[in-house]
């Protein structure tokens, strides 16, 4: 592939190149579920400081190592052109070679494999088949003979380790055990972290189909998608409510939930009324805060509800 050179007068400058490599507004996917994972073990008694911000840096890591590698499997593979109406990839851009983001991407894999064995001294040895089966599929996302994102696989991928895997492993490292409520939770953040993709997918459809990129809403089309983003958003608020019901206050109960079903109405509002890649870029940011912004209340009602 031929990388778009910016020139040396419109050239961002290296700090502001690597943290948009980095995809800041994906980053609450790795954040939400150790939040809301560790209020679970301060309210089970068992919440632990060291194992928590452990696992607060691996899952960062890994996130980050897979938008890496996003942007450079994406470029080698076709799929970021000039076409592309996202945000800037560094690839593609010509803003760093694809051998140094290459190599930045392992580097960052080792660096969460490295922060992932200090997990063992609070989970054991299980957890370093849960900390390489994450690096792996943040490779095989968009690398590997199989990528993940490039045959629909994608949601599932980030359903399963940003959501069940990272609240349950979080949760694990603190108390020892992981519950059915650690579950229910996991599920609920995973279905919104995978609505982040959605909205990403949504807005890439036709330039990923030209670049043979399979995501669900190139093979269903984007009603499949608009469906899928309710249905996440719906199961976030049913793991919220089945948490909830046995143990918190009932205006907690039905005062989140109403916050939930609202936050999910006006965001499923704007996807069906974007007109424009600004307006999903826009949306795109509003998801990913808003699942920080459920982490968080979930958070506070398991403490306080």
């Amino acid at each position: 592939m031929t990388a778009v050179v910016e020139t040396t007068a419109h050239r961002p400058s290296f700090l502001s190149i690597w943290v948009g490599a980095a995809r800041p507004r994906t980053l609450p996917a790795a954040i939400a579920p150790v939040i809301v994972a560790s209020a679970l073990a301060w309210r089970d008694g068992d919440f632990t400081a060291p194992a928590a911000l452990a696992a607060l840096g691996f899952a960062l890591l890994i996130q980050i190592g897979t938008n890496f590698a996003n942007d450079y499997y994406d470029f080698i593979k076709g799929a970021d052109t000039a076409e592309r109406v996202g945000p800037r990839r560094a690839v593609a851009a010509g803003l760093v070679k694809p051998a140094v983001m290459k190599r930045v991407m392992i580097g960052v894999f080792v660096a969460a494999f490295l922060v992932g064995l200090t997990l063992l001294g609070f989970g054991g040895w299980p957890l370093l088949a849960v900390g390489v089966a994450s690096i792996l599929c943040g490779v095989a996302y968009t690398g590997g003979p199989y990528p993940l994102g490039y045959n629909g696989l994608g949601d599932v991928f980030v359903f399963i380790f940003f959501g069940l895997v990272a609240v349950a492993a979080t949760y694990f490292v603190q108390a020892g055990v992981v519950t059915d409520e650690a579950w229910i939770i996991g599920a609920g953040i995973g279905a919104l972290a995978a609505n982040i993709l959605v909205v990403n997918n949504y807005r890439d459809v036709e330039t990923d189909a030209k670049a043979g990129k399979r995501t669900l809403v190139v093979r269903f089309g984007r009603g499949f998608a608009r469906a899928q983003f309710v249905i996440s958003h719906g199961l976030a608020v049913a793991a919220l409510v089945v948490v909830g019901a046995d143990d918190w206050h009932p205006a907690v109960v039905i005062g989140t939930a109403v916050v939930c079903v609202t936050a999910g109405w006006i965001q499923t509002r704007r996807l069906v009324l974007a007109q424009s890649p600004a307006e999903l870029i826009a949306l795109l940011g509003v998801t990913g805060m808003w699942l920080a912004g459920y982490a968080v209340i979930f958070s506070a009602a398991l403490i306080w509800g």
